[in-house]
């Protein structure tokens, strides 16, 4: 079997010459929120050519001058998928000033209730940033950022976790068969976030385990998720 190293070669070296306007217009998407060596297996392509399309669609440009609200709410959507040099070419800022931004953003901690929409937006990065950097995209502290992943059972993506050098990964344990015979008889009727709670998994650990097992919501229990949906759209927009 080829090993990944042959395979990754083979993915990158895959296609090569034009950019397609989509190609190009989904770079401008994900360019700064995801590692080039990602992005280069994603488009089929070299790194190299990545990084040259990059600076094209990006050309160094440094403005200077007060920051937008819009510009900081950009700079930490960028936080923790890259580094300072990438971001001040996206947001054509120079280095130093990005850099003093987040500095500034680490002694600018919020406290009280999270806001729906940013409860939806944690849970769509917890997986693929740190702790630290999530205390400083939302700019609260670690303690509140790791209360609200334990409240909502979620965990690091293990390929994250891969590219983390140095950091022990948090491989959940092989399922028991008690568990396995929990998540049987609980997973038709209970809500994913309470039985996660109760198999002390995450979220996605037990919604993975059960689709492996073939494992399906009961009628009623489909009927009232889809009633706390319309709940939660409706005191969103009420």
């Amino acid at each position: 079997m080829p090993s990944s190293s042959a395979n990754e070669r083979r993915g990158t070296a895959a296609r090569r010459g034009r950019w397609t306007r989509v190609e190009i217009e989904r770079l401008k998407e994900l360019y700064g929120r995801r590692d080039e060596m990602s992005l280069a297996r994603e488009f089929g392509r070299p790194v190299a050519s990545v990084q040259r399309m990059a600076e094209e669609l990006f050309p160094v440009r440094e403005r200077t001058g007060p920051w937008s609200a819009e510009e900081l709410e950009e700079l930490k959507s960028y936080l923790g998928a890259s580094g300072p040099a990438v971001i001040a070419r996206i947001l054509g800022r120079p280095p130093n000033e990005v850099e003093e931004r987040i500095h500034e953003l680490d002694h600018q901690k919020q406290s009280g209730r999270w806001s729906r929409e940013d409860v939806l937006r944690f849970k769509r990065l917890y997986g693929t940033r740190t702790d630290e950097d999530l205390a400083l995209i939302f700019q609260r502290n670690l303690e509140s950022i790791r209360r609200m992943a334990q409240r909502f059972a979620l965990a690091k993506d293990k390929a994250f976790l891969r590219r983390l050098r140095g950091e022990a990964t948090t491989r959940m344990p092989r399922w028991s068969q008690d568990e396995l015979t929990t998540l049987r008889e609980l997973y038709p009727t209970m809500a994913n976030l309470d039985l996660a709670h109760k198999l002390e998994r995450s979220v996605k650990s037990v919604v993975s385990k059960a689709h492996h097992l073939g494992l399906k919501k009961d009628e009623e229990r489909l009927r009232a998720m889809g009633r706390e949906n319309v709940a939660l759209r409706y005191r969103r927009h009420g």
